[in-house]
């Protein structure tokens, strides 16, 4: 085989070809650092491992093969394996600031995340190239990060950005520290000075403009989008961003138009789609608009908001048919998402088809849908099925999550005399009528053969009277 030795591939190329015959070739240890350092980017950790070893069998004292055996002790959380490396290391260069990144590197992985800051202010203090430090930077950002400690955090990302203005991913950290501090003015203001100076980032300005929007000001976000998009006119985060403020500007045409961008820019986004068949619905263009909601499910079948978009669309038509089609569909995709059961439940109650409504409540219920009508409408149903003993386990159930609930308490005082438990029946009846005697009519809604009974009148009459 012959190898082109202007091919910069060749060291690796030539190091395979060793592996591959047993041969024992000669490379310098900058040959083996590219080579390992290409496996443990492609995350070829058994091929570093070779390359690490043959390399220090030929270069038994290079520090840097070393660091990178240290690399992959960490990895394999091999912690104290790596340290004794590094101590080691550091007996014989003191002043190598990579040996304290790695140690770093081993604190934090440790949770020792205070003596990792600590480590890693010394490579710092010790670094030859002061003008280049905005990778320890971030690195002390991080372990901040990891501490919670967001305050702290924020400087070494600014920190970070002063020393390289082109690190998007600290622009990002510092906007997330201020997101989760509930400071929207500071964010909007640093950024706002950091474009001051760099008046052409287009990462910066689509950020201004999601903090413009979190505080609701929809004229300053859209200026923001549109300066990220004249920064950067293929910027499709830009154009999704704008879209939403266009909405919520009530210019849906022009939202449509931003939206159409990202899907000419990039692969359409099941994102994309399903607002523009919300704009098209708002515009009142059903046509288009369920065209657009057809498109988001054929796009991603996972997506829950397209599906619910289809079936609300309909049931908003009172098309409860179609609605249910749609429904069921997306029940049999994903059977485990609570929000298709209400769905479920709810249009095949509006269909009359009680059983299965009552199993889309059940369901829904098992998914952990605790809100009180979910276990009334469930209720009411097994009411109409006649099922009742059924219906009471539901109510008793219900009850533990709202105690002294009028609306259960009415229904059990109807179900216990209905199924001639008249001691709980005159209980739940009397208590219900206590809480809110307003609420009286569910007797005679959901069981009007009782309200003529004896009993039941009495008590209903009692209570009227008490509280007149």
């Amino acid at each position: 085989m012959n190898y082109s030795h202007e091919d910069e591939n060749y060291p690796l190329t030539r190091f395979e070809s060793m592996l591959k015959t047993n041969d024992i070739l000669f490379f310098d240890s900058n040959e083996f650092e590219n080579i390992i350092h290409h496996y443990l980017e492609n995350g070829k950790i058994a091929l570093a491992k070779r390359a690490i070893k043959l390399g220090l069998e030929q270069h038994p004292t290079s520090i840097n093969l070393r660091l990178f055996q240290v690399e992959i002790l960490v990895i394999e959380n091999k912690f104290s394996e790596a340290d004794e490396i590094l101590d080691m290391l550091h007996d014989i260069e003191p002043n190598n600031e990579e040996i304290y990144i790695q140690k770093a590197n081993v604190l934090s992985k440790q949770d020792e995340h205070e003596k990792a800051i600590n480590t890693l202010l010394i490579a710092i203090d010790i670094s030859s190239t002061p003008e280049d430090d905005s990778d320890l930077y971030a690195l002390i950002g991080m372990e901040y990060l990891f501490l919670d400690q967001f305050e702290n955090a924020v400087i070494y990302f600014k920190k970070c950005l002063e020393s390289d203005t082109s690190d998007y991913s600290a622009l990002h950290n510092i906007v997330y520290c201020y997101d989760f501090l509930d400071q929207n003015e500071e964010a909007i203001s640093y950024l706002n000075n950091f474009l001051d100076s760099n008046p052409y980032c287009e990462v910066a300005w689509h950020q201004l403009g999601r903090q413009y929007f979190t505080i609701k000001d929809y004229a300053k976000a859209n200026a923001a989008f549109d300066f990220a998009i004249i920064s950067d006119d293929t910027f499709v985060g830009a154009y999704i961003e704008k879209g939403k403020v266009l909405e919520k500007l009530k210019q849906y045409e022009e939202a449509i138009e931003n939206y159409k961008v990202t899907l000419a820019l990039d692969e359409p986004t099941s994102f994309a789609l399903l607002r523009i068949g919300y704009c098209y619905e708002k515009l009142g263009q059903d046509d288009m608009a369920v065209q657009f909601f057809n498109k988001t499910i054929k796009d991603d079948a996972l997506l829950d908001k397209g599906w619910i978009a289809i079936t609300k669309f309909y049931m908003k038509r009172l098309d409860y048919n179609k609605a249910l089609k749609f429904i069921s569909n997306a029940v049999n995709i994903d059977g485990e998402n609570v929000l298709y059961w209400k769905l479920y439940a709810t249009i095949n109650k509006r269909l009359n088809f009680l059983e299965e409504a009552e199993i889309g409540y059940k369901r829904t219920l098992e998914l952990g849908n605790y809100e009180l009508d979910t276990w009334l409408d469930r209720s009411d149903i097994l009411i109409a099925l006649g099922e009742y003993e059924a219906s009471i386990y539901n109510l008793l159930q219900a009850a533990e999550f709202y105690p002294e609930n009028p609306e259960i308490e009415y229904r059990l005082g109807g179900l216990y005399f209905t199924t001639h438990q008249t001691q709980e029946g005159r209980f739940h009846l009397k208590n219900a009528l206590r809480l809110n005697i307003d609420y009286s009519f569910i007797v005679s809604e959901l069981f009007p053969l009782l309200v003529d009974r004896p009993m039941v009148k009495a008590i209903i009459s009692e209570a009227k009277k008490a509280s007149d």
